[in-house]
């Protein structure tokens, strides 16, 4: 049977860290919420200084997301994640989400990149909040280096989401299937 005096100066330890904890849960989720925030107010200046023409789709739509995606893709295997903020233009309400994805296939490289979904449904706007997957096939070269080029992709889905990919700066060359899903923050919202 443990000893009392080991286990009470780890029990009260324990307590202290996760009150400490606590208390910095509000301060960083602040900044995190404010770093989302400005990740989305640069990448609608990039996404309008490429395509004028996509404010007007967006402030027509239903709602549209903007995510910070950094992956990678090694040999066989890849993934990549990243944080993202949705707006509901009826309600005026964002929401915080994630993106994760894995992805099997050749390729090699990195990269960083926004990405921009316009949903022009409601139906399918508040599907994604709810269900948040996307799965698709993919096959990409990306590159800049030294601040050279930029890559951007935009192409819109059967089900009318219109989707913008901006790359920062990568990478990469890769043919792969890709599952994508975006799921509401937990400790952002």
């Amino acid at each position: 049977m443990p000893r009392l005096d080991r286990i009470l100066p780890l029990a009260l330890a324990w307590a202290l860290l996760s009150a400490a904890l606590a208390c910095q849960a509000a301060d960083d989720k602040a900044a995190a919420q404010a770093e989302v925030r400005a990740m989305r107010k640069q990448a609608l200046e990039q996404l309008y200084q490429r395509n004028p023409a996509a404010k007007k789709d967006i402030r027509a739509s239903a709602g549209y997301g903007v995510f910070g995606v950094m992956g990678a893709q090694v040999l066989l295997l890849g993934g990549s994640g990243g944080r993202g903020i949705v707006r509901d233009n009826l309600t005026g309400r964002d929401t915080f989400m994630r993106v994760g994805s894995m992805s099997a296939g050749l390729g090699i490289g990195f990269k960083d990149e926004r990405i921009i979904l316009i949903f022009k449904h409601r139906d399918i706007f508040l599907k994604f909040l709810e269900e948040g997957w996307v799965f698709r096939g993919e096959a990409a070269a990306v590159a800049k280096t030294d601040g050279q080029g930029k890559g951007a992709r935009d192409t819109t889905d059967p089900l009318g989401i219109q989707v913008y990919q901006i790359t920062e700066n990568g990478l990469i060359a890769q043919g792969t299937v890709q599952g994508t899903k975006y799921w509401k923050d937990d400790e952002l919202n």
